[in-house]
This record gives C-alpha cells, sequence and structure tokens, in this order.
C-alpha cells in the first residue's frame, strides 16, 4: 500500500462541491430536461449521492492508490461518474445519457458501464462482500507468487447503512474472520434513512460489538470538527445528541435551526442557553449537519490513521441529501429537485446557467490551480482495464476408464488426474465448496493440493498416525478454499476468483462444488457474479431424484430451469463419464476465452454402464447442446429425449421398443440452455432475413414433421417439453414435478414416472395421437 500524499483540504472540499452539484445535475437533466420519449419517469438517487460525496472525494482524490478497488454503493453511481467525468475518463454524452440506451448504468457496472467500475452493485449487500473475497484471492495470488507486494491493493466498500440488514453480509464476516482477511475497509453512509424508513437505533449500538469480534478495527465518524469543538464546550448538549433518536435527528436536520432552537430550550432549557447563544438559526443549521462523513478533515484524519491492513469499519454519519433542499426529510430516497429547486441549488453552487457540464463551473481563478492538481496527481485507475483472456494453454482431458461410472465420481478422478499432471493448468485451478468438499468427490484433489491458508495449519489426526482418507494439510500454496455452509459465500468467492483475471492480471481457474438443489440458497450471489461476467466451472451434484435415500431436502428438482433463464452461465447435464471430460474441457476454455462464459455441471452419484463409442464425431454436438445416441430412421415417428442420469432407462426402452416402432430414435441432451439459446437466436436470425438453422432445429429435423417426442429428465418436465415448439412436433413430457422422498431408485422412479413403463406410455399416447 502506498502512503497517502499529504491532503490539499480546501481543494478537497471544492472537489466535494463538484461531485454534489454533477451528480444531481446529472440527474436532474434525465428526468426534466432531456427529452422522454415514452413519458417514464427516468429516476436517479440524488439524496443518496449526496450525503456520500466528501467520502468519495477523500478517497478518490487522497487516500486511494492505483492498486485499490472499490465498490460504490449502487445509489452513488453519479458520484462515481462525476469523478471519471472530472479525472477526463468519462465522457459528457455519457453523462448525458445517464439512465438511456447506450449510456451510464444505474447503477455500476463492470461491463456494461464505459467507465473504469472494480465490482458491479446493485443488488445490495454482494458489492460489500465481494470485497472481503477479493481481499481473500489476493492473499492467495501473492503465495503462489502471481502477485508481488507492490502490486497488492486495499479493497473499499461503500455501504448505505440499510444494506447492514442484508444477511449476505454477517454470512460473509464470519467467513473474513475464518481467512483472517486483510485490507479491507467498509465504509457505512450512516444517514440514518432508508426507502421506507428510519434506520433502527439500536443496531448501530451493536455494530461495533459485532465486528470487533471478527477482528476488525472500528472507527466512529460522528461528528464533524466544528461540531465536536462545539459540543466539547457543551457536555449537555452533547449527551443530549448523543442520545436523540435517529427519526428525531433527520426531522430536525429537513426542519432547520429555528427547529433546533426549540427543541433544545424545550428539552435541555437552560442547560443549552450558552450553546444556543452562539448561534443565529442558519449557523446553528449548519452546525447541527456538520456530520464526520461531510467533514473533509476528520475524513482524512481517519483515512490516513488506518493505513495498515487491518480490516476497518468506517461509520460514517452523514445527512441523506446534505445540501440540497429536502435534507433529512424520510421521504427523499427517491425525491428529485423540480427545476425551481434546481435552480436555486445552481445559484448556490456559483454555477451560472448554460455552464452546467463545465466539470469546474464556479471554481474562482484562484481557487482552480488547486483543484486541478489535485484532480491530476489523483491515483486510482481512470480507464477501463482492457480484459486478457488467452493466457494458459488448455490440455486435452481424457476420460476416465470404467464400464460403470458416475459423473460425479469422474468428476474427481479428473480432477486427481489433473492434479498428479504437473500441467500448468493445475496449477492455476483453485477449488472451493462450502463444506461439502468429501462428499462432492473434491477430496482426492485437496489430498494432492492441499487446503490454503495464510498461516499454516497441520493435519493433527496425520501427525498422531490416526487412519483418514482426508490427508488436508494447510498452507498457503494449498489450493483448496474450504468454506462454511453459506452458499452465497461460495459464490462470491467463485465471483472473485473469477474476477481474478480482470482485478489482478493473473487467470485462475476456479471450480466450485456444491449440492444442486442448494444452488437456489444463493441464486442471488451467483446472478451477480455472472452480471460481471466473472469465469468459473459450477459443479452441482448430487442431484435430482436419483440420490435417492436421501429425501426431498436433497433432491433438486428446478435448477436446470434456473440454469435456462441465467446469462453468463451454461447448463451442460453430462449421462457419461466421456462427455463430462469434454465438458470440463469446454468449461476451461471458456474460462479462457473473450467470447467464453461460465458453466454449470449437473452431475448425479448414479453409477451407469458407459456406452461404447466408435469414434469422435459426438463430442461437437453434444458440446452443441446435444447429438443422437441412437439415430432416428427416415421419417421416424417418434423419439426418446433424454438427460442425464436416466439415460439407462431411456436405453433400456429404446431397445425394447425399437422392434415395434421402426426408426425410433434417442437423442441424448446435453445441455438445453444451449439448445434453447440456439433456437432463440436463429429465430431473431430469420427476423432480420438471415436463415440459419439451429442445432435443436437440425437435430429434429431428422423425424418425422408430425413426429411425436417422449422426453426424460430428472428434473422438471420443461427443462425439455419446450422442444416441441421447436418444429411444432408433439410432446409427452416426463419429470419431476412434485417434492421427492425417500427410497430405492425403482421405487422412486415408478412414482415419479421415470421408469421404462412411463416411457412406454408416452411412446403411446404420441403415436396415438398422431
Amino acid at each position: 500500500m502506498l502512503k497517502p500524499v499529504s491532503p490539499d483540504i480546501a481543494a478537497l472540499k471544492l472537489a466535494d462541491d463538484r461531485l454534489r452539484w454533477l451528480s444531481a445535475w446529472t440527474i436532474h437533466h434525465a428526468n426534466h430536461i432531456r427529452e422522454s420519449a415514452d413519458g417514464l419517469k427516468v429516476g436517479g438517487h440524488q439524496a443518496s449521492c449526496a450525503s456520500m460525496t466528501a467520502i468519495m472525494a477523500a478517497l478518490y482524490f487522497h487516500a486511494l492508490g492505483p492498486n485499490d478497488r472499490v465498490a460504490v454503493k449502487p445509489h452513488a453511481g453519479p458520484v462515481l461518474h462525476a469523478i471519471h467525468y472530472l479525472l477526463g475518463s468519462q465522457s459528457l454524452e455519457q453523462l448525458q445519457n445517464f439512465r438511456g440506451f447506450g449510456g451510464m448504468q444505474s447503477y455500476p457496472s463492470r461491463t456494461k458501464d464505459r467507465i473504469a467500475v472494480d465490482f458491479s452493485t446493485g443488488s445490495v449487500g454482494l458489492g460489500v462482500a465481494i470485497t472481503a473475497f477479493a481481499s481473500l484471492v489476493q492473499d492467495y495470488l501473492t503465495a503462489h507468487g502471481m502477485m508481488n507486494e507492490a502490486t497488492r491493493g486495499r479493497f473499499v466498500a461503500l455501504i448505505g447503512d440499510a444494506e447492514l440488514d442484508e444477511g449476505n453480509i454477517y454470512e460473509c464476516l464470519i467467513e473474513a474472520y475464518k481467512h483472517d482477511i486483510r485490507n479491507c475497509w467498509w465504509i457505512v453512509d450512516y444517514n440514518r434513512q432508508s426507502l421506507d424508513a428510519t434506520s433502527a437505533d439500536r443496531m448501530f449500538e451493536r455494530f461495533d460489538e459485532i465486528f470487533r469480534s471478527c477482528g476488525w478495527r472500528t472507527i466512529d465518524l460522528r461528528y464533524g470538527k466544528k461540531l465536536a469543538t462545539a459540543l466539547k464546550a457543551n457536555p449537555a448538549v452533547a449527551d443530549w445528541l448523543d442520545a436523540l433518536p435517529n427519526a428525531d435527528h433527520s426531522a430536525l436536520l429537513y426542519q432547520g435551526g429555528a427547529a433546533w432552537r426549540a427543541r433544545l430550550d424545550k428539552d435541555l432549557g437552560k442547560k443549552a442557553a450558552a450553546f444556543l447563544k452562539a448561534h443565529d438559526d442558519d449557523a446553528l443549521a449548519a452546525l447541527m449537519s456538520d456530520l464526520g462523513g461531510h467533514c473533509m478533515e476528520t475524513l482524512i484524519e481517519a483515512f490516513d490513521a488506518a493505513q495498515d491492513d487491518v480490516p476497518t469499519l468506517f461509520v460514517a454519519w452523514t445527512v441523506k441529501g446534505f445540501g440540497l433542499p429536502f435534507a433529512g426529510h424520510k421521504d427523499n430516497h427517491a425525491g428529485l429537485m423540480n427545476p425551481t429547486q434546481m435552480a436555486s441549488f445552481r445559484d448556490s453552487m456559483g454555477v451560472k446557467e448554460g455552464e452546467e457540464w463545465d466539470p469546474l463551473a464556479g471554481i474562482g481563478a484562484n481557487a482552480r490551480p488547486g483543484l486541478e492538481a489535485l484532480i491530476e496527481k489523483s491515483r486510482i485507475a481512470r480507464d477501463k482495464r482492457p480484459r486478457a483472456f488467452g493466457t494458459v494453454e488448455i490440455p486435452a482431458i481424457p476420460a476416465p476408464t470404467g464400464d460403470e461410472q458416475a459423473t460425479q465420481a469422474a468428476f474427481g478422478r479428473i480432477l486427481l488426474d489433473l492434479a498428479k499432471s504437473g500441467h500448468p493448468l493445475a496449477d492455476r485451478i483453485v477449488t472451493t465448496s462450502p463444506d461439502v468438499t468429501v462428499s462432492t468427490n473434491l477430496g482426492a484433489w485437496v489430498n494432492q493440493r492441499g487446503l490454503f491458508k495464510r498461516l499454516e495449519m497441520a493435519d493433527v489426526f496425520a501427525q498422531a498416525k490416526i487412519a483418514s482418507a482426508q490427508k488436508w494439510s494447510a498452507s498457503n500454496q494449498g489450493q483448496h478454499v474450504e468454506l462454511g455452509i453459506a452458499e452465497s459465500n461460495l459464490f462470491l468467492m467463485l465471483a472473485a476468483a473469477g474476477l481474478a483475471g480482470d482485478l489482478f492480471g493473473e487467470r485462475l481457474f476456479p471450480i466450485g462444488t456444491l449440492y444442486d438443489p442448494f444452488i437456489a440458497r444463493g441464486l442471488d450471489s451467483l446472478n451477480y457474479a455472472c452480471y460481471q461476467d466473472a469465469r468459473f466451472l459450477l459443479v452441482a451434484t448430487p442431484s435430482g431424484i436419483t440420490l435417492g435415500p436421501e429425501g426431498g431436502a436433497h433432491q433438486s428438482i428446478n435448477p436446470p430451469l434456473i440454469a435456462l433463464g441465467q446469462p453468463g452461465l451454461r447448463h451442460y447435464e453430462p449421462a457419461f463419464a466421456d462427455e463430462l471430460a469434454a465438458m470440463m474441457q469446454e468449461a476451461f476454455r471458456l474460462i479462457d476465452d473473450p467470447a467464453g462464459e461460465s458453466t454449470y455441471l449437473r452431475l448425479s452419484t448414479r453409477s451407469i454402464q458407459q456406452v461404447e463409442r466408435a469414434n469422435n464425431d459426438w463430442q461437437a454436438d453434444a458440446l452443441a447442446g446435444g447429438y443422437w445416441l441412437r439415430d432416428p430412421g427416415p421419417n421416424a415417428e417418434a423419439a426418446i429425449v433424454a438427460m442425464g442420469a436416466v439415460m439407462p432407462e431411456a436405453l433400456a426402452a429404446h431397445d425394447e421398443l425399437s422392434a415395434d416402432i421402426p426408426g425410433l430414435g434417442l437423442l441424448a441432451v446435453t445441455s438445453p440452455d444451449l439448445l434453447h439459446r440456439g433456437w432463440s437466436a436463429a429465430q431473431a436470425a430469420r427476423w432480420a432475413g438471415r436463415r440459419e438453422p439451429s442445432h435443436a432445429e437440425e437435430l429434429l429435423s431428422k423425424l418425422a414433421a408430425n413426429a411425436g417426442l417422449v422426453t426424460l429428465a430428472d428434473a422438471a418436465p420443461a427443462s425439455l417439453s419446450w422442444l416441441g415448439g421447436v418444429l411444432g412436433q408433439r410432446v409427452a413430457p416426463l419429470g419431476v414435478d412434485r417434492f421427492g422422498q425417500t427410497g430405492g431408485l425403482n421405487d422412486l422412479y415408478a412414482a415419479y414416472r421415470l421408469d421404462g413403463a412411463a416411457i412406454t406410455e408416452a411412446i403411446a399416447e404420441v403415436l396415438l395421437t398422431a
């Protein structure tokens, strides 16, 4: 970390004013000046921006170094863009197109904004938590020799106080403590107001102890220098203000000096007389608004005093809407200044009409050089960093041998072989799991590559010579990050590791494992990871009612449908080990490809007979979403369409029915997600005048136009039933649409209509309705 430069407080205060003005004007322009074709409110958060401008000015123009990374609270996005406008790295056109198509985004976006955005925010709480995992990834890269100390940075989260209601923050806090994370600042914009309500007082009496118990330093920035000095001379007023409820505080800030005077006189009488006599109403209003989050001297002192690597929580007291006409009002969250109010605000900022977009409008000739110098020497990265891909050779991944295999077991064997291979790819794989490492078949990999801990941790059982299949010593050279049972943390860890190439210039190949039904527990964090285009391999296993005796709580139904609608995540569901090997190789390629994405593998514990292959011609189609495992005859009247663990039932039914149904085909679907994407893309291409058949159309066109399809999946039937819409063929969908239960496979498959009898009945149905 670099030492802070000497502060120019006067210039920093001018920067604060400029950020408040530019963010407010950007939002005003979008709502009141820019032409609206649809008449919809554009929106924006002028009040939420105004409470953050001093904090962000102190950070970006003083405290941050070139390697520091910041997650900006969602509603302060316009302030971030205003900073880059001052730096010259954001265009006027982008500001003028705030929340317009192709313009600056509502909330900071790594992929959609043109400025450098370190972490996307918008789903509250997640931008906070990812900074802790990014810090962990930085420690990992440093320990493995992929970074040096000079390129390390700090991770900063700017937090709206209402975000502290988000449970994922505390799940992250626990995990961060376990892994002894460093170099994190979380700065709370404590303006005491959320969208609907005023923040609860009693929780903010507890945050210090919550964070301190997890090893954090906490710094309370309650009062600015002027107010602190005045209160020191008036202890009774100080005690009264310390105890003032949040709702009362906000209301008085909105009402102004006369209200403060009346309330103090009512509550304290003579004890407040000297304090009140020293200030007229305007001065009293200004003094009581002098909170720590708006006082540049207070902010700079606090930031300069926290230059070590101890994780630190700053609680910066602020006024929501500071300096705006609705400052402190409980309804100001989405409030917008009207044109009259904006004109008055413009005058108060010294900005002339017609010069609103001038970056330094209203700054006098004497003060301008100081502000220009401050902007010039800002050490943050001004330009968007190029994304580096194609940095690691992806080797061929051979399939494990064996007549009977489960895809989950095959996954473990493939990783073990990679671990032993010494290939450079293996050295860049980092695995992680929420306390299900063994039961998702990662154990052998960890035996080979070890647990990652900054400080070495011996395997006590091994030292005591107690027999155990798991030989898990931990060191800073380990390649597995073991997490607690919190799926949100898993996906945030995958997001941070999956952005390593962008954040640190070093590509990692993160692999995360969990039980398939529990994807839903971390779904917001998974979506957040994909929204940032983080690259990783998600292995969800075991899956479906095929899990049998584990029962309904562990048997998944809808994850393929989740994947079907999740951008940036490719779903594969292999039935056989050779399919899995090809898909893992493809997943590694996609992680390091500019046009790639993340991959989700849905695996099973069911051991099934492997099929014999004449050649590898099936692979390209399998990677595109599906292939004919048994080719249909000319103008075939029916086909079985199956996916994943229930392939044995499909094969057995095909063998039994083929004698009576000439040309019956068996289509192995490996990715309903890719098939659906291709179909949708082909339709869009046709609307644009191009005729390019999709892979699904090419596969199904081998059947008669009026052929029937029996779709079979250990998942929601809708995962495959939509295939009937591709060419208008009839469908009899088989799948799971009820919660599972305990039992053996024969009983479960019969009860949920996944067995041979169900397939035969469904084939009869589609043929009889022909």
